[in-house]
């Protein structure tokens, strides 16, 4: 019997609701039904895949630091990683959504960007044809 079982990753940032939309955004996921709670008061919420699990969450941190990736005073600390297509029309789609483009670029078969409050993620080539 394990002693825990794994629910999701949780990201810090400085406003979990914009963070959330821009992740729902990227990744075909939902907010959580927040019902009546009031959105000036959220610390923390998560994103749900059609299926409604929880898979990714986001806590209000109010000195929030972005990493300073590749090098620097702040570590990348975690980062997350999306399957697409094409390269190409996924980076147009994450920008204009607000995801900035990182300048170095380590690798030809996946790209690192930077979330909105500077998380970096990847975008990762899939050859299989399946976006998963």
């Amino acid at each position: 019997m394990p002693i825990a079982h794994y629910r999701h990753p949780t990201i810090d940032c400085p406003d979990p609701l914009a963070l959330a939309k821009f992740y729902a955004s990227l990744a075909d996921l939902e907010i959580e039904d927040l019902k009546d709670f009031p959105l000036e008061k959220i610390t923390w919420l998560t994103l749900q895949d059609k299926d409604g699990r929880s898979v990714l969450a986001f806590a209000k941190v109010e000195n929030y630091l972005a990493p300073t990736w590749p090098e620097g005073d702040v570590p990348q600390q975690a980062h997350l990683e999306f399957s697409v297509l094409d390269l190409d029309v996924a980076e147009a789609a994450a920008i204009s959504i607000g995801a900035r483009k990182a300048e170095f670029q380590p690798g030809e078969d996946f790209r690192v960007y930077f979330d909105p409050v500077g998380h970096p993620f990847c975008l990762i080539l899939n050859y299989s044809g399946i976006n998963t």
